[in-house]
């Protein structure tokens, strides 16, 4: 089963990558850190997913 942690985590991560491709479309210089932020935090949660299964 998997955590409340790693699906807030992976929920957040998608959260941010659709709101940096929305000001991608809006030509907002901060998109890619947004985006980038977003991608960080699914690599979070797929490194919280992988150590739970290992440490089990």
């Amino acid at each position: 089963m998997i955590s409340k942690k790693v699906i807030s985590v992976f929920t957040f991560g998608v959260f941010l990558i659709i709101a940096g491709a929305i000001l991608k479309i809006a030509n907002n210089p901060q998109a890619n850190l947004i985006m980038a932020i977003g991608l960080v935090f699914e690599l979070l949660a797929a490194l919280i997913f992988i150590w739970n299964k290992i440490k089990k």
